[in-house]
């Protein structure tokens, strides 16, 4: 007649083992299973150091230093850190508590004599709470899923640090290109200058064309004076990404001339979406979502804690452990009792599962479209660098033409400086055009969570 109260539970614990714990289904996804923007050549390099691929050396040493020295990166590993020790809190709850104490006292009676009386005691205490409807097993789940969504979050940081630091590097080196260009077109509004004030001095050109001249010079020189401001924050945009001393590798950064715009690797499947770290962690989070669920639903079941206790008194120290006490118990509480708060507990906790499937399904759609986007500017922009090169060399000759009649008398000197402005502004969008590449594949990288491989 004993046994069917212990049978009835340990049926209760294997239907509570299955019952309550749900298995998760990544939500429907619609994924090509390539993109329709395609590459056409062979990736140069691998691995998670993407940035490699530029083979830019002081890029790799900036990138270096500001993976070991950037506050961002140190606050989000240490928030990894913080995770990892709340699922060990959560995994300590599924094994028996201990705890212990030891009192001392002594008391004297204030009438009559004055006899001291000393007592000691010790005692010691364990509790184990059943996990009968895996409870404590969907809470331990949703904690080590958070702690590893964290690192998704670092990860993701981590990726976010270096496409910031490499698209700074390259304003950086656009900046130093186009101030080297501004400086030639200031030499040559001076010469300019120089070459209409001579045509004045003879009586060939006029009071406008020398105003017209001086004024296109002193257009020049306050547009050359924006670039270095421009410059000057850019540079310290990326200072601040280091803690401590600014690297000497910040004076050292050239133009464009010698980057390298690495490859993309053709046929790229959509299945790499899969190692980006948001994506990851936002699914993680998603299952956690759903233990969550298990962990509130199961917070309404039946619960049964066993405890036993054991303590020593004694007037004497030397005694104390003469006169053992020990108790063994057990508790049983009946939390679904509340059953309209556990319903509500429960919708809310299902709610949060939905919510959290609709924005992984969101990211996901959203980092697709990234990647589109980069794929097709990658390619757009290779074919606007053509256009632009054959649009330069036509305003150089242009120039020259012009350069040529109006040393000549054919033409005014407005006609002159327009064609000059012409060219330089043919020059800025090829190098814009070069500075959009670079960057371009920073974006597509970040995109796909690493190498365009």
């Amino acid at each position: 007649m004993h046994k069917f109260p212990v049978i009835a539970l340990l049926a209760l614990a294997v239907s509570g083992c299955s019952i309550l714990r749900s298995d998760y289904q990544r939500p429907e996804l619609t994924i090509p299973a390539t993109w329709n923007e395609t590459a056409e050549q062979s990736a140069v390099a691998s691995g998670e150091d993407w940035w490699r691929a530029f083979q830019d050396q002081r890029l790799d040493s900036l990138v270096e230093q500001a993976l070991s020295r950037n506050n961002t990166l140190g606050s989000a590993l240490l928030k990894v850190r913080r995770a990892q020790l709340q699922a060990g809190l959560a995994r300590d709850a599924l094994f028996p508590q201990l705890s212990s104490g030891f009192d001392a006292g002594k008391s004297r009676n204030l009438r009559g004599d004055s006899t001291t009386t000393h007592s000691y005691s010790f005692n010691s205490s364990v509790s184990w709470e059943l996990d009968l409807w895996q409870r404590l097993a969907s809470a331990e789940d949703a904690a080590q899923l958070e702690a590893l969504a964290s690192e998704g979050d670092y990860q993701a940081a981590r990726l976010t640090l270096v496409g910031t630091l490499g698209n700074l590097y390259w304003q950086v080196a656009y900046l130093n290109e186009r101030i080297a260009f501004s400086q030639q077109s200031v030499e040559d509004g001076e010469r300019t200058l120089a070459l209409v004030q001579v045509q004045y001095d003879s009586g060939k050109a006029s009071t406008l064309e020398l105003a017209e001249a001086r004024q296109s010079l002193e257009t020049l020189r306050a547009s050359h004076q924006s670039l270095l401001q421009q410059r000057v924050e850019q540079r310290n945009a990326l200072a601040v990404l280091f803690d401590g001393a600014i690297p000497a590798e910040l004076d050292d950064i050239q133009g464009l001339q010698q980057a390298i715009l690495p490859s993309v690797a053709a046929g790229l499947p959509a299945s790499l979406l899969g190692r980006r770290p948001d994506l990851q962690a936002a699914e993680l989070r998603l299952r956690g979502s759903l233990a969550t669920v298990d962990a509130t639903r199961a917070d309404y079941y039946p619960g049964i804690s066993l405890t036993g206790a054991l303590g020593f008194a004694s007037s004497s120290l030397g005694n104390v452990l003469q006169n053992p006490v020990a108790t063994l118990g057990s508790g049983l509480t009946l939390p679904f009792l509340q059953w309209n708060r556990m319903q509500l507990n429960v919708d809310i906790a299902k709610v949060d599962y939905q919510v959290a499937a609709i924005d992984f399904r969101q990211t996901l759609y959203e980092a697709l479209a990234d990647v589109e986007n980069n794929l097709a500017g990658r390619r757009h922009y290779a074919e606007q660098q053509a256009m632009r090169e054959r649009a330069l060399e036509a305003a150089n000759e242009a120039e020259r033409i012009y350069r040529v009649r109006y040393e000549a008398g054919a033409i005014d000197l407005q006609s002159w400086l327009s064609a000059q402005e012409t060219r330089r502004n043919a020059q800025i969008t090829l190098l814009e055009n070069k500075r959009d590449q670079l960057l371009n594949h920073i974006a597509l990288c970040q995109a796909l969570g690493g190498q365009a491989e």
